[in-house]
């Protein structure tokens, strides 16, 4: 059992990602007589944290409801080199055609929350939050947030449909900071508005801002925000964060940190599955 909530599209998600593979049958696990039955397992050849197994469970669910997947790790877990992190068995067939698709949910999946680790791990001495942003691959937003939680890190908002968040453009078209924030008020939700500048920052937080991004503020422009914000509204930095830059920008004191390379920049993990025994 994960200790995560689990989003509610995984049935739909790994159906897409089989019938792109799978089209109109797999040729190959064809070949193999029907009734064999075998087992496998799936080994780790990097240190990570693993994720996306109720992925790779579902992508056998759906092929063929016989296999058992016997998890020796969960969803969080870190994971060592050279470990055995699940074994399997059931028919061949399945087994093999479910393979690389459940391998790469596994290996995208473990590649974010490993990533999100690493981050989480470089401001844990302080009380800033590491965020995720919209910058997912399509389809796998929620799979990837969730592996960002995994990691360790907190979601930002899931789409444009459960959050208001202003940015450039909309100021843009609203004609000012203070205009755009007049109309976002309306909709009783929390705002929070993008801002270039420590002039800008002053009319949102004037205008009644809840939450604040700024955008490519340099440290020094960040604990003046600080300073100024005086807790008034919540304040993110945004822009140009890397592993490098992530603790100093913690440590100016703003609330969160959101990272676009924790999802868009992604390096999957390295794991493998093999066949350990068949039975005709």
């Amino acid at each position: 059992m994960t200790k995560y909530a689990l989003p509610a599209d995984i049935a739909s998600t790994v159906r897409r990602a089989l019938n792109e593979d799978l089209g109109t049958g797999d040729l190959t696990a064809r070949l193999l007589p029907e009734d064999v039955m075998g087992a496998a397992e799936v080994v780790s050849h990097e240190v990570a944290v693993l994720c996306g197994v109720p992925w790779f469970d579902e992508v056998f669910r759906q092929l063929d409801d016989r296999i058992r997947v016997d998890w020796r790790h969960r969803d969080g877990d870190p994971i060592e080199p050279g470990k055995t992190v699940c074994t399997l068995s059931g028919p061949v067939r399945a087994l093999l055609s479910g393979e690389r698709t459940a391998l790469n949910f596994l290996q995208l999946l473990s590649g974010t929350a490993t990533v999100t680790r690493e981050y989480a791990s470089l401001i844990a001495h302080t009380a800033t939050r590491l965020l995720d942003t919209r910058k997912t691959l399509p389809g796998l937003r929620s799979a990837q947030k969730y592996a960002v939680l995994c990691g360790g890190g907190a979601n930002h908002r899931m789409g444009l449909y459960d959050a208001i968040l202003i940015k450039e453009n909309h100021i843009r078209a609203s004609g000012s900071i203070t205009a755009a924030l007049a109309q976002a008020r309306e909709s009783h939700r929390l705002v929070e508005i993008e801002v270039e500048s420590v002039s800008q920052l002053r009319e949102a937080l004037d205008a009644g801002a809840d939450s604040i991004m700024l955008d490519n503020f340099t440290p020094d422009e960040i604990r003046q925000a600080v300073h100024l914000n005086n807790g008034r509204a919540r304040l993110e930095i945004s822009g140009g964060v890397d592993k490098n830059s992530l603790a100093e920008l913690a440590a100016t004191g703003a609330d969160f940190i959101s990272v676009g390379a924790l999802t868009k920049n992604v390096r999957a993990v390295d794991f493998s599955m093999l066949l350990t025994g068949q039975d005709s």
